[in-house]
């Protein structure tokens, strides 16, 4: 894990088929990622978005809407 990201760890990531995701947009603040992925869902409805922690490439979990 790179420098930079280490200080955006909020990630939003698009769900996509077979347990894969791809990192949408990174942020150093939950409230800035949280607002972020309600325009996305605002946008997108039949998209699936979730925001993760990462810490050091270990993606654990924050909320799963």
């Amino acid at each position: 894990m790179s420098y930079s990201q280490q200080l955006y760890p909020w990630c939003i990531v698009r769900l996509l088929s077979n347990n894969q995701h791809q990192i949408v947009v990174r942020s150093r603040r939950h409230n800035d990622a949280v607002a972020y992925l309600q325009v996305l869902q605002n946008s997108s409805k039949n998209v699936k978005y979730m925001i993760i922690f990462d810490v050091q490439g270990v993606s654990e979990r924050s909320h799963n809407f």
